[in-house]
């Protein structure tokens, strides 16, 4: 059954988040009647958390490198169509005026996460976006060309088109809790198994406490069998649990994979990536010979964070870690210097999803037009954001995705 072309028609966008409030304006420009059904009690939660709270809207450098999934050419099509000109023109018509910084990550000049949602409300409201909070869809089904919406009061809601924009299940406390892929299911599509990205490790180490707290700049590599399969540098934090900091977040989406598949998953760090091994064996012996009279904890002190130290010496083998520098044999100090460029944990797991930024995972996109988000299964029946099996990089790159999948879903459904 067609539309019928004297009426709007009609988009039912479920959820309420970067993606799906794109995606109604999109559509209620376009001239259809749109309707935002969201589970919690206001739209936009998550938005108001990136950034950390400053909203990092997208990245100049776009590159299909930055994101991930089974098939992450997928994004090309959206991203494509509603690029970071678009984006940003866009955000400026709202009234968002934006800044880069370094790593090619765009802020607003507010530094406030609040002022992207506040223009997206006004700009809602001002189109005539109807918005119904505390609607929990919880059934879709298809009869004729009308899409009929349960609601979780019991109620029925009907669409001509349904664009699912419910989010993975990342940082359920904003309102992702991956209903939309039981829903999704429903319809017919396949869901790989969702695992949290940008998150937190778990190693396990009987020293994690004693280090705790302790941020220090290393270089991380991931090994999944013996086979080094991500790299990644900068601060890292030491937590009770493991490990933290910008370059742990951005393996632990190839951590979280490897883990998946059944592998044996190691950390390794390299406290001195800046020399070379011969480098690094010159400087240990003449540091030691100069402190020789020092206990040789206290002999690294100014080198290394002396919190980290003992540690160190214990992880690498020394029985005596309180003997003089000077007495130090050729034996331990090789390895020392091993520890010092090949520190190895054993990854347990990632944190949780409260903790996660991102999903990776999601609804397979092999049944989905890239070019218009629209269902190859169900026609009229639309899919944008983190709900797919797409997830970008850490800076910029998942609001990103969020903004294109969404306006160009909201655009295809109008249609």
């Amino acid at each position: 059954m067609k539309a019928d072309k004297t009426k709007p028609v009609r988009v039912a966008v479920v959820g309420g988040g970067a993606a799906g409030l794109t995606a109604a304006i999109a559509a209620r420009r376009r001239g259809a009647a749109v309707t935002v059904l969201e589970r919690m009690n206001r739209v936009g939660k998550k938005i108001l958390a990136t950034g950390n709270g400053r909203c990092n809207m997208s990245n100049i450098d776009l590159g299909i490198n930055h994101y991930h999934g089974r098939n992450p050419k997928f994004a090309f099509g959206a991203l494509g169509r509603f690029d970071f000109s678009r984006t940003m023109e866009f955000f400026e018509e709202l009234g968002i005026a934006w800044k880069v910084e370094e790593g090619g990550k765009v802020f607003p000049v507010s530094n406030q996460a609040s002022s992207v949602l506040d223009v997206i409300r006004y700009e809602i409201e001002r189109i005539g976006v109807e918005v119904i909070c505390e609607a929990e869809v919880k059934g879709i089904s298809k009869s004729g060309g009308e899409f009929i919406l349960d609601l979780g009061n019991g109620s029925r809601f009907r669409a001509d088109r349904v664009i699912l924009t419910t989010g993975g299940k990342a940082a359920p406390n904003l309102g992702s809790n991956g209903s939309g892929y039981i829903l999704a299911r429903k319809m017919g599509h396949q869901v790989l198994e969702p695992f949290p990205a940008l998150v937190q490790l778990r190693l396990a180490s009987n020293f994690l406490k004693q280090i705790s707290g302790i941020k220090f700049d290393f270089q991380a590599e991931v090994l999944a069998g013996e086979k080094p399969v991500a790299r990644a540098g900068g601060e890292i934090l030491f937590t009770g649990y493991g490990i933290s900091g910008p370059p742990i977040l951005a393996l632990s989406r190839t951590v979280g994979e490897n883990l998946q598949k059944g592998e044996q998953v190691q950390l390794k760090l390299i406290i001195i990536d800046y020399m070379t091994r011969d480098e690094l064996e010159a400087f240990l012996i003449r540091r030691l010979e100069q402190q020789a009279h020092k206990d040789l904890p206290f002999s690294f002190v100014g080198f290394i964070n002396k919190r980290l130290v003992p540690v160190l010496l214990k992880e690498a083998g020394l029985r005596d870690i309180n003997k003089k520098a000077g007495q130090v044999t050729a034996g331990e100090r090789n390895a020392i210097l091993n520890i010092l460029q090949d520190w190895r944990f054993e990854v347990t797991g990632t944190n949780s999803w409260v903790q996660a930024q991102v999903t990776a995972g999601g609804v397979d996109v092999k049944d989905i037009d890239n070019k218009t988000m629209e269902s190859r299964l169900v026609k009229g029946l639309y899919f944008a954001g983190e709900i797919l099996d797409i997830d970008g990089d850490c800076g910029g790159y998942n609001l990103q995705w969020a903004w294109s999948s969404g306006f160009v879903a909201g655009e295809s459904a109008a249609t």
